[in-house]
């Protein structure tokens, strides 16, 4: 059946036992990013099952009601939404938090279910996504401090997210720095310090994560061996883990250039189209296995292929093998029109 994603199951094993050595070998907690496999719960068990893993992290809480059975902690990394406070509590053992009056609302629900809700506050290291500044995590503190059905979990900080900003030694130690700050303010020790995602790795192959640092939460690196930003894998990663494929409906030599008759040009091109579109995958963020062709543009339903430089001999019904970035995997698993082929029984 296609479009497929292809998921070598193998690999992101692979990949996981090297990042979580390489944690442990910090001291630092392992969290596993589940957002990019959006809600599929067979393959979440699987990788939960054969690699271990204690936390998953995801943004959607919509997805973690799809793993209620599943027996790890869930972190809701974005910060909630109040019109779906109701299910975080249900769903979500943690949240993220940026806001006094998301938390306010966490805590009458969490005593309406008759349960604790932990948090972990983000702080603004300079990505300039979601995040505060220290005087305002300190009067959150203050606040949370109080409330009967909140409890303090830990300080996270985002980067290269949205600004591309990379972890560093300065925006690191002055992390470090607020949360030693904290700590000495409210005479307590968080139990999380969440530095960082995948983007964070160049500094933990280097041991250059502050101490104060105890968890690292990953996705990009965990399916696609890949350090985003950078935009490099990491050492003796696993990069082929999602393979999208698409199957060829149209196979002919066209002008290279829109506009033109093919009388009146010698510029003549093998194009495939493949039945695949923007609808469900991020077009720039696809390239082909074959390198000899290339993506030359699309529609919402239609891909283009350039395959005239290419050994092989396509014809219509072959199929196009295609590696993604990670805004191209999250699109194509969010599509209910890509099928996922992962060989879970």
């Amino acid at each position: 059946m296609y479009p497929c994603i292809d998921i070598k199951l193998d690999g992101i094993l692979h990949n996981i036992s090297l990042l979580k050595n390489k944690c442990k070998e910090n001291n630092i907690d392992f969290c596993l990013v589940t957002k990019m496999l959006v809600g599929y719960k067979k393959l979440v068990e699987y990788i939960i099952d054969n690699a271990d893993i204690r936390i998953i992290c995801d943004s959607r809480i919509k997805n973690f009601s799809a793993f209620s059975e599943i027996d790890v902690e869930k972190w809701l990394i974005r910060s909630p939404m109040i019109s779906e406070v109701e299910d975080v509590i249900r769903y979500s053992d943690v949240s993220f938090n940026t806001e006094l009056d998301v938390i306010e609302k966490l805590n009458v629900e969490a005593k309406k279910q008759n349960k604790i809700h932990r948090i972990i506050l983000v702080y603004e290291s300079g990505d300039l996504r979601d995040g505060c500044y220290i005087n305002e995590l300190s009067d959150i503190i203050s606040e949370c401090l109080m409330m009967e059905n909140i409890q303090i979990y830990g300080i996270a900080t985002n980067l290269s997210c949205v600004n591309d900003t990379l972890p560093d030694k300065d925006n690191m130690a002055d992390f470090d720095d607020t949360i030693k700050k904290l700590e000495n303010h409210f005479n307590r020790k968080f139990k999380v310090v969440s530095g960082g995602a995948s983007s964070s790795i160049p500094m933990l192959y280097k041991n250059e994560l502050p101490e104060s640092i105890n968890n690292l939460r990953m996705g990009e690196a965990v399916y696609l061996g890949n350090i985003p930003v950078i935009d490099e894998p990491f050492e003796n990663a696993k990069t082929d883990n999602f393979i999208l494929k698409a199957e060829i409906i149209e196979l002919k030599s066209k002008p290279s250039v829109p506009g033109v008759k093919l009388e009146e040009t010698s510029l003549i091109r093998k194009r495939a189209i493949v039945a695949l579109g923007k609808q469900d995958v991020y077009l720039p963020g696809l390239k082909c296995v074959d390198e000899s062709c290339t993506v030359v543009g699309g529609s919402s339903d239609h891909i283009v292929v350039d395959v005239s430089d290419s050994e092989t001999q396509y014809k219509v019904g072959d199929i196009i093998e295609f590696n993604m970035s990670y805004n191209c995997v999250l699109n194509a698993m969010n599509s209910k029109f890509v099928f996922k082929k992962s060989f879970i029984k």
